[in-house]
């Protein structure tokens, strides 16, 4: 196929469209899995679908797919695209959104140039990638991987007391193909950094080749409830202070090692949770990647290692409770080299690069060679109604997908 382009207003158009649906009236962005919004996001994109001419499937997990595929190819595994709609709290607009859209505008830009590839071309929004009312997240993808049962994922309750499987029924996307139906020949996803390393570094496009590992826990220290103002500080089991330990001891494990490791305490709790009492428990999460297993695994048995010494020291009681648990992911490298590729063709600049967030991209490639491609974000600001990245590099990273699945489904 000669050198063709995306439909850039099309593209462009489309993302903004559905970064209107789900705002709150205080102009906040909130999608999450199962809501009303979601619905809403799901029915515009299904009507995108099917205005592309495409098939649209949908299964048990509530995974939407728009099929692309000729009577000469419909044997073929399908070259799989894709990426999620759900949001986070107060979400910008291009997070999943702009991979799912992405893959839309390249088939439609395929069928219009009357490309005819060797295999059908689908593209999949995966439904709670970011798994802010039910965990894990991810969830669709791991699901289609095989990696989490349906009837279990269904099950899942969420922070709201609301049950996936229900609210997919509710909203109408409880699908009727079973989860995997689909069997992908490879998967490529486009994704916004999410960080700042190519806005800083003024490269346009990513060949992501690895994606970091990720391990979350949640930790619950006891200790004892006493007045604040009577306890001398040598007889306190402070539960809080226990916790401050560990925060602390994380940060300057990670910052002090010569390695990628990053570590984070996101959420945190005290009980009684009052001005004037000392906290008798704290309950925090804690969240380690590495792209490297064994320092992964490094990292966790230090932290171990930290709370069974603290137990003692602090006169508390730790339990750990293990949350999620994903080994780091190398991209196929085949496709990694077709991405630069395609970069070099449009005379664009391309940088390996290791992903430092979860993505469906590491669920399916438990399956299918799998690959992805980073365009910047700016100032490395997501999950932020500030998130953004330019038309000019939407638009550019959309064509290298264009290419790349150009070059994939020709064979």
């Amino acid at each position: 196929m000669s050198k063709a382009s995306i439909n850039s207003q099309r593209l462009l158009d489309r993302l903004r469209a559905l970064g209107e649906i789900g705002r709150l009236a205080d102009g906040r962005l909130t999608r999450l899995a199962g809501s009303d919004a979601d619905k809403a996001g799901r029915d515009a994109f299904v009507s995108w679908l099917q205005g592309a001419g495409l098939e649209v499937a949908i299964d048990r997990i509530g995974n939407v797919f728009g099929i692309w595929k000729l009577p000469e190819n419909a044997g073929e595994r399908p070259l799989l695209l894709g990426s999620h709609i759900d949001t986070v709290i107060d979400a910008g607009i291009y997070d999943g959104c702009y991979g799912v859209l992405a893959a839309l505008e390249v088939i439609e830009t395929l069928k219009e140039a009357r490309y005819a590839p060797a295999r059908p071309i689908a593209v999949a929004a995966f439904t709670n990638e970011e798994g802010v009312r039910y965990a894990p997240d991810m969830m669709g993808s791991l699901v289609h991987a095989g990696g989490l049962g349906a009837d279990e994922a269904l099950a899942t309750v969420g922070t709201d007391g609301t049950i996936l499987g229900a609210e997919l029924a509710r909203i109408g996307y409880a699908g009727q193909e079973e989860p995997g139906f689909l069997k992908p020949h490879a998967y490529i996803e486009l994704h916004i950094e999410q960080g700042p390393v190519l806005d800083r570094e003024s490269v346009p496009i990513g060949a992501v080749e690895n994606l970091q590992g990720i391990s979350w826990q949640r930790v619950t220290i006891d200790g004892h409830a006493n007045h604040a103002g009577t306890t001398p500080m040598s007889m306190r089991r402070d539960a809080g202070y226990a916790a401050a330990r560990v925060i602390a001891f994380l940060r300057d494990r990670a910052r002090t090692s010569n390695t990628p490791t990053v570590a984070t305490v996101g959420c945190i709790s005290f009980e009684p949770n009052a001005i004037n009492v000392i906290p008798s428990r704290a309950t925090f999460t804690v969240d380690l990647r590495d792209p490297d297993e064994q320092r992964l695994l490094e990292e966790e048995d230090a932290l171990a290692d930290h709370l069974k010494e603290l137990a003692g020291a602090e006169d508390v009681t730790i339990s750990v409770e293990r949350l999620a648990r994903f080994q780091p992911v190398t991209f196929d490298r085949g496709i990694v080299e077709l991405i630069e590729k395609a970069a070099r063709g449009r005379g664009l600049a391309a940088k390996r690069m290791t992903s430092g967030a979860g993505h469906d991209a590491q669920m399916i490639a438990r399956i299918a060679p799998a690959a992805m491609i980073f365009v910047p974000s700016v100032d490395g600001i997501s999950h932020n109604p500030r998130e953004h990245t330019s038309g000019t590099d939407l638009v550019a990273g959309a064509n290298i997908l264009l290419d790349v699945v150009a070059q994939l489904a020709a064979n």
